[in-house]
């Protein structure tokens, strides 16, 4: 008959690591699963909506600028939008100036108002970073727990046989770093996509910050200040030889 590993098994693979971990060590296999695939899926999602207010703010700098008033402007900004966001609150917030009982400055009204609905734009897009945070932090401490159960599994065996030998303490020294490397595979995507995130976040608070003192000098000045755009750069002139 042919042996185990002539018919292609390995006997220290992840499964027979899982089969002979126990209760155990499936269980900390499958919360490191969930954690990688919560990970990977808040990743991509906040990637895909960064992206989006990058392209949505793009196009705002092109067509919303070139309009003769604010309504203008405001028709030409995808409806739902961070940057359609601010632009709504800034007119609402001219609005409701006009209705105070207590006299308040307009310049101090608007600007809270815009810094309002920039840091509910920046809250939407910090959500689930936590979570990353969260799994990059501890996902190697539960794989240490499969690996400190592993290794007190390899003890048990060398006690009861009397010797340490490699066939009783290969599978569970096995199973011990198996669970570390796994532990160590879902916190380093984790950590590197928490910080990814993190700096592509400042980049997009930092645009909308300087679309909405554009907007805010905009509209105390009744459209007198607009942003000042690059001219094209002149051609050098010819060196004269």
């Amino acid at each position: 008959m042919a042996s185990p590993a002539a018919a292609g098994s390995n006997p220290y693979g992840l499964m027979a690591a899982l089969e002979q971990g126990g209760t155990i060590a499936w269980a900390v296999f499958l919360i490191l699963v969930v954690m990688s695939a919560a990970s990977w899926y808040i990743m991509f999602t906040k990637l895909i909506e960064q992206q989006k207010i990058l392209n949505q703010g793009k196009r705002a700098r092109a067509s919303f600028w070139q309009a003769p008033s604010l309504k203008d402007g405001q028709a030409k900004l995808e409806k739902n939008s961070a940057y359609r966001q601010i632009v709504d609150d800034g007119l609402l917030a001219q609005d409701q100036h006009t209705k105070l009982t207590d006299p308040v400055d307009q310049h101090e009204w608007l600007t809270g108002s815009l810094l309002r609905s920039q840091a509910l734009i920046n809250s939407k897009l910090g959500n689930g970073l936590a979570v990353l945070a969260t799994v990059g932090s501890t996902s190697p401490f539960i794989g240490l727990f499969g690996t400190v159960i592993g290794i007190y599994r390899a003890l048990i065996k060398i006690g009861a046989a009397g010797q340490a030998s490699i066939d009783a303490v290969a599978g569970p020294v096995g199973e011990a770093l198996i669970m570390t490397a796994l532990g160590l595979a879902v916190a380093v995507p984790a950590v590197l996509g928490y910080n990814w995130l993190i700096r592509r976040n400042k980049v997009v608070a930092e645009q909308l910050s300087a679309f909405a003192t554009d907007l805010h000098g905009y509209m105390v000045s009744a459209g007198a200040v607009k942003p000042a755009t690059l001219a094209k750069a002149a051609p050098a002139p010819a060196v004269k030889k």
